[in-house]
Order: structure tokens, then sequence, then C-alpha cells
């Protein structure tokens, strides 16, 4: 049996297709899904999220940037604030914001908690995407 999916963001839908498995990033850590799954409604931290089509295929990657899953009767039902698919980030792009969003974080003045939650959700952000995109492991 296969799981559908559908990956929903307020602009557009980011994925809409059968899969074998799905890896969500919860704000509790990394949580798999295989058809048969029991019902299950989760919060989604800023993170990447892989999806596989069949055991015969690659896992596909998608940056979600925060939200909700709904898993019920072999459909996932992802609603995100902002998700882009892996293949069409561009890894040079996506390499330089994380290394620009990583030395803003690392600057930031532990006193100003406004710009700390900033340049850690910026971080976060601009992790995904490099990841989703295939440069960090």
């Amino acid at each position: 049996m296969t799981l559908t999916v559908r990956v929903i963001a307020p602009d557009k839908t980011v994925w809409d297709a059968q899969a074998d498995e799905v890896i969500l990033p919860s704000t509790t850590g990394q949580l798999g899904i295989l058809s048969g799954h029991a019902p299950l409604l989760t919060a989604l931290d800023t993170g990447v999220m892989r999806v596989r089509a069949s055991k015969n295929t690659s896992w596909q990657a998608i940056a979600l940037l925060g939200g909700f899953a709904e898993v019920d009767q072999d459909e996932v039902i992802i609603l995100v604030n902002g998700a882009e698919r892996g293949d069409v980030i561009q890894l040079e792009e996506a390499r330089t914001a994380f290394n620009e969003a990583q030395n803003r974080l690392n600057q930031v003045n532990s006193e100003d908690r406004q710009a700390q939650i900033q340049a850690t959700q910026a971080y976060k952000r601009a992790r995904a995407r490099f990841q989703a995109a295939g440069g960090l492991v």
C-alpha cells in the first residue's frame, strides 16, 4: 500500500503524489510515516521533509518552514507556512544564505532577545533550504 501525500503552503501545493515513505521534521524530532500508520496530528518544525515514491526511487527533499501534519487512513496532509522542493533550490545560493545566516547568528548580541530569535529563525530557514538542496547531510 502507498500513502497519499500533500504538502500545501499558503501560495501553492508543493507536493501531491503517492509515496511509500515520509520522514517529517516534527517539533519533537524526526517522524517516519509508512502506510498503516496510526492517526496522528503533529506540529512541524522548520526543517527538511523527505519523501520516497517507491522503494526503487531516491528520496526527494522538501524544505518546510513550520506547520502541521495530519496522518489518517494512509493520507498525509501537511499544511505549512512555506515550502520549497530541494530540486529547485540553487545549491550555491542556498550555501551563501546559510553561511550569512550562520555568521549573523554568531554575531548577534546575546542580550537582545528579539534579534536572537530573528537570527535563529533565519538560520533554521537557511539550513533547511541548504539541506534540501543537498548541501548538508
